[in-house]
């Protein structure tokens, strides 16, 4: 006998079962807002204090490599002005004289940037005179070159700081004296130049070893110093601890 119930329950049966195997059906709808969660602000917080943390120490870490890289800056500066000077004496034939300036308001050497001194660099201009007077030389009234040096670099010695192996001054420069003529802890009263044959004298012509010390006040360490050859006008720098030299 024919039995309709049976097909019509195998038919459904088929259709339930194709349609049981759709994608995405009597799945679990999950809310947007769950699926794209992102960081807490607690965690946000502890992740920023660990930065900030690293980061200090990395900080605190490279200040002395930062102190050493100024001090070299500023042994530079002061090295190529010297050697400049030497070389425009020679080529144009002219006395250069050399001063070290304190920075001041309202000079050419302003205090701006960390700038502590200044190297200007100024030519004897030759004056006829009337015959038979022989010409004289003066000083030009203003500077060729005024040179700031950066990053807080003076002139300084430190307690315990031996003098250079050229042994200009002949003992330990007396703290905090940075600039010797000699054994004499200043500049010559007469001045400072290159000579258009290169020597560097005193504003009589006598030639003078001078010893220049640099370093940032209050660090040892970054004990620079430039010293200068009367007899040839050589220019010779060096590197320090406080307590050695070293080229």
């Amino acid at each position: 006998m024919f039995d309709s119930t049976r097909i019509v329950l195998s038919a459904g049966k088929g259709q339930i079962g194709s349609w049981l195997r759709r994608p995405n059906h009597l799945t679990r709808t999950v809310d947007p807002r769950q699926r794209m969660r992102g960081f807490s602000v607690v965690e946000l917080l502890t992740t920023v204090i660990i930065l900030l943390v690293v980061s200090a120490m990395a900080v605190f870490q490279m200040q002395p490599m930062w102190q050493q890289i100024q001090a070299n800056a500023g042994l530079d500066q002061v090295k190529s002005t010297l050697r400049q000077a030497r070389e425009l004496a020679i080529s144009d034939r002219r006395t250069i004289v050399v001063q070290f300036l304190t920075a001041a308001t309202g000079t050419s050497c302003p205090p701006d940037g960390g700038i502590l001194i200044c190297i200007a660099l100024t030519q004897m201009i030759v004056v006829p005179g009337t015959p038979p007077a022989p010409p004289t030389q003066t000083l030009a009234t203003t500077p060729l070159l005024v040179f700031p040096i950066e990053n807080k670099v003076q002139l300084i010695s430190f307690a315990g700081e031996p003098d250079t192996p050229d042994g200009f001054i002949g003992a330990s420069p007396g703290a905090p004296n940075g600039l010797y003529s000699g054994s004499n802890a200043s500049a010559p009263t007469t001045g400072m130049a290159f000579q258009s044959d290169g020597t560097f004298t005193d504003g009589n012509g006598n030639p003078i070893n001078v010893s220049i010390f640099l370093g940032e006040a209050g660090i040892p360490s970054s004990a620079r110093a430039v010293t200068i050859l009367g007899n040839t006008g050589r220019v010779f720098a060096y590197h320090g601890t406080g307590r050695a030299w070293f080229r």
